[in-house]
């Protein structure tokens, strides 16, 4: 079961660029999913993927209204691919308008 956050939640888009050669975050991408699957355990993740082409990746969040943005820094401070200066993050906040009640029940 996933934890049902505030009644309010707040959605981000986190857009994570590689910083080094693809090597380097192959090397690391093992403790990045095993980070990125408590982060879907809590409920904070609903889902993510690299792009294409494998330059980086996407995360959809979904954090508590309260501090929304001290939420954000810390999904992307918790992040091995941050932690080992591979990946820089672009945290936008988002603000859903069709789906969301989709979003919601997630």
């Amino acid at each position: 079961m996933i934890p049902q956050l505030e009644e309010n939640p707040v959605y981000a888009i986190a857009i994570v660029r590689y910083r080094q050669p693809l090597e380097k975050i192959v090397a690391a991408q093992d403790a990045h999913r095993a980070y990125l699957r408590t982060l879907k355990e809590k409920g904070t993740l609903l889902a993510s993927g690299p792009l294409d082409p494998r330059t980086g990746g996407a995360l959809l969040l979904r954090v508590p209204d309260e501090s929304p943005l001290a939420a954000l820094e810390a999904v992307r401070d918790g992040d091995p691919f941050w932690k080992q200066g591979l990946a820089q993050y672009e945290l936008l906040p988002w603000v859903p308008g069709i789906g969301k009640d989709d979003l919601d029940r997630l």
